[in-house]
């Protein structure tokens, strides 16, 4: 069977369970893809393995996914790129330009715009500004950083792992993070 035979009767094996699909002819499902109820899905989004997307999730154009876990009312993208190990908690949202890797965003937190998130956990209610980084590569090894419920990571921050910042943080845009803070 040719591939786009395989991608056809995936798109309408999840529009026939109710996916909502602006330009389904754009869009490429794994063979192993999980999509629950009331999700939409706009053009030019790509599934890769291992992706889980449960209900009412909205998944925005040119978003790619891989080994990823969405919980009930998500918002992806657009142009969001989510890899192998991201948990996106209820209410998460993951907005335009951001990656995250191998990383937890707990109930309601978000991460907007031009950020990038690897080997961390953002605690719940959380908010992380544009153009925020964890720096989680020592040339070495993987270091993770742990974020707080409630906080507040100010745009064009850089998080240098490992460190944990306390919940109810709020960091200034603009801040390189290198010791632990507490709230």
């Amino acid at each position: 069977m040719k591939q786009t035979d395989i991608q056809n009767k995936f798109r309408k094996k999840f529009l026939n369970q109710g996916v909502k699909m602006t330009a389904p002819e754009t869009v490429f499902f794994s063979n192993d893809t999980k999509i629950g109820k009331n999700v939409t899905i706009e053009p030019y989004v790509v599934f890769g393995s291992k992706v889980k997307i449960k209900n009412n999730v909205k998944i925005l154009a040119f978003s790619h996914l891989e080994g990823v876990s969405v919980d009930n009312n998500v918002s992806i993208g657009p142009y969001a790129r989510l890899r192998p190990g991201t948990v996106l908690e209820e209410g998460s949202k993951v907005g335009n330009f951001v990656e995250i890797k191998k990383s937890r965003l707990k109930k309601n937190s978000k991460a907007n715009h031009l950020t990038y998130i690897g080997d961390a956990t953002v605690g719940k209610n959380s908010n992380i500004g544009a153009g925020t980084i964890t720096c989680n590569y020592d040339g070495r090894n993987k270091l993770s950083c742990l974020i707080g419920d409630n906080c507040f990571i100010g745009s064009n921050s850089s998080i240098i792992a490992p460190v944990k910042i306390g919940s109810s943080a709020y960091v200034a845009a603009g801040s390189v993070i290198t010791k632990n803070i507490s709230k």
